[in-house]
């Protein structure tokens, strides 16, 4: 895990390195403060020589100045160092999640994923901070302090002997306590960022529910559990308080009283006493920052592990040792294709399918909820991998593509349409960076759609908002048919995403993309049999299982549930008609 995140550091090892180095020299001058205090007092003060005090103090002056500096410039370069090391482990995560499967990613929530690259990533710079300067000045000043306070006086630095390990016992029991409600309360995290995001995705449905109140109690419910585990948590940290001052308070008085007597009796001079004290606080004001630093560690360590199981996580959709970097044409084969998203044979979403499509052909999908449709184009483009058999597409199973050829070649239009904030130019030029305006206006009206963009006061410079918010669920379909077909790709998939269009215009949208692109592979899956009726051929998909392929005319002769679904919907638009 350490040897991982390590490798974020990059770029911004030197501002790591000098963090520490700094902050030795800074500790130094300040170990050094005391020793002077006390021949100031017993060599100048005492013995009233005023040409020593001048002199002491000048140095004590300097020693300061000398110190402010290192210390200035070890939280600069702390603060460099750490920003520099979030920024590149959040790069790296986020480019780990770029290249998961949809299997990946159906191990980890939205939500989660969230919680891992801002909470968490926080969590492990703030600790990376504490450890690259915090972890490195307490040793050094306890070190430093001990090897001074034996210096002056042996018989009394036994004191810290007997309070260290009180106090490293203290922490050890507080630490191993608190850890796993760290460890619980991230994960709740997660719960409470899926409840905001679902609400904020869902607002219209909660508002036109009136599900307000529903929702607020979702919310409070996991915001007190979180609220819970970290009272506890804290309760548990809080002991570190008290602990620390006992120990601090104890020694100081140890010290005192032991040093007055020594005082007395000619052992120990005032100003060594005086001295003693101040090393006492740097001493015990070390053992609290490392406890500090062990508290932060012990936060970060359940961040980092939530990390690194991302990090770990390796997307099982890789191109092979020689891959394909051409796809030949938009022919589709599926050879006794079963598929489970388990991975689990007795639990299959689709069964022994065999297909093949030919290149230019369109073909219409339809079935129930549930018949796996989706699951079967998905296996196309290799968004997931078989369980068993093979998918070819021109040919060539697709595990022997190159995953960015395949992709670039087969487009998908989903249901959920995606579009992101920019403008319409933007969002079109996902399909092809380089398309021209004339391209963009062009797939446009194949779509049905540039008639309404032209109808907003900027055109295609209209700006989205996230989501998509400001544009109809049919605009937004349409949009989305535009940016695929903007990819001139061999195979084109929709995946029922003319629902929200009327059947006029879906039906305008089928002669368009037919007439303009006779070469390319067309997929329709549908709801609505107007919209496959007119299809070289249709499959009918039951329980994840092919139940039947024919044209329209031989599957209204012949198969059961074709004909239910059609003259359900007939009777449906007779009705509307009526």
């Amino acid at each position: 895990m350490i040897k991982k995140l390590a490798m974020c550091i990059g770029q911004y090892k030197k501002a790591s390195i000098l963090t520490p180095l700094y902050v030795l020299f800074e500790v130094i001058m300040e170990v050094a403060i005391p020793f002077l205090m006390a021949d100031l007092i017993d060599k100048g003060i005492n013995a009233g020589e005023m040409s020593v005090i001048m002199k002491l103090g000048i140095a004590l002056i300097i020693s300061s100045l000398i110190s402010l500096l290192f210390g200035i410039l070890a939280g600069h370069y702390a603060a460099v160092a750490s920003s520099g090391f979030a920024k590149n482990l959040r790069q790296k995560l986020y480019y780990a999640v770029q290249d998961f499967s949809f299997a990946n990613i159906d191990q980890f929530s939205t939500s989660s994923l969230v919680t891992r690259m801002t909470t968490d990533v926080t969590n492990i710079q703030n600790a990376y901070q504490m450890i690259i300067r915090v972890a490195f000045r307490a040793p050094f000043m306890l070190i430093f302090s001990l090897i001074m306070t034996f210096s002056i006086s042996p018989k009394l630095s036994l004191v810290f002997l007997a309070i260290i390990p009180f106090l490293g016992t203290g922490l050890y029991l507080v630490i191993s306590k608190a850890h796993p409600i760290f460890e619980r309360v991230f994960k709740t995290y997660d719960k409470l960022n899926k409840v905001v995001q679902e609400n904020l995705r869902g607002i219209r449905v909660v508002k036109s529910f009136v599900r307000e109140d529903h929702e607020k109690g979702k919310f409070h419910t996991v915001s007190k559990k979180i609220f819970n585990d970290f009272s506890t948590a804290e309760k548990i940290l809080a002991y570190n308080g008290p602990m620390m001052q006992f120990s601090v308070y104890t020694a100081i008085l140890l010290i005192s009283w032991f040093g007055a007597k020594m005082i007395v009796s000619d052992t120990l001079t005032t100003g060594q006493l005086v001295s003693m004290i101040s090393y006492t606080g740097q001493i015990l004001s070390s053992l609290m920052m490392l406890s500090m630093v062990f508290v932060m560690i012990t936060i970060s360590r359940a961040s980092a592990e939530r990390v690194i199981e991302v990090l770990d996580e390796e997307s099982d959709l890789k191109n092979g040792e020689n891959p394909i970097y051409d796809v030949k044409n938009g022919e589709i084969q599926f050879k006794h294709v079963n598929f489970s998203y388990l991975k689990d044979k007795n639990k299959l979403a689709l069964k022994d399918i065999n297909l093949t499509i030919r290149s230019g052909e369109t073909v219409g999908i339809i079935g129930g909820t549930g018949s796996s449709k989706t699951s079967l184009v998905q296996l196309i483009p290799r968004l997931y991998d078989v369980t068993d058999g093979a998918v070819l597409v021109g040919g060539v199973d697709v595990r022997n593509y190159d995953l960015k050829t395949l992709r670039d070649e087969v487009a998908v239009v989903l249901q959920k349409n995606i579009l992101f904030s920019g403008t319409i130019k933007e969002n079109l030029r996902w399909g092809n960076k380089d398309a021209t305006d004339e391209e963009l206006i062009r797939v446009c009206k194949l779509a049905q759609a540039h008639d309404f963009i032209t109808a907003f006061p900027h055109g295609y410079d209209t700006y989205i908002e996230q989501g998509g918010t400001n544009v109809s669920g049919g605009q937004k379909q349409r949009l989305t048919i535009a940016r695929a077909l903007l990819k001139k790709p061999k195979i084109l998939i929709f995946d029922d995403s003319t629902s929200a269009v009327d059947t006029k215009t879906d039906s305008l949208i089928r002669q368009a993309i037919r007439d303009e692109i006779p070469d390319t592979t067309k997929l329709i899956i549908a709801q609505r049999v107007s919209s496959v009726m007119d299809a070289d051929k249709i499959i009918v998909m039951e329980n994840g299982k092919v139940d039947a392929i024919g044209t329209h005319e031989e599957l209204l002769e012949n198969n059961q549930i074709y004909q239910e679904v059609y003259y359900s919907q007939a009777r449906r638009e007779e009705q509307h008609g009526a």
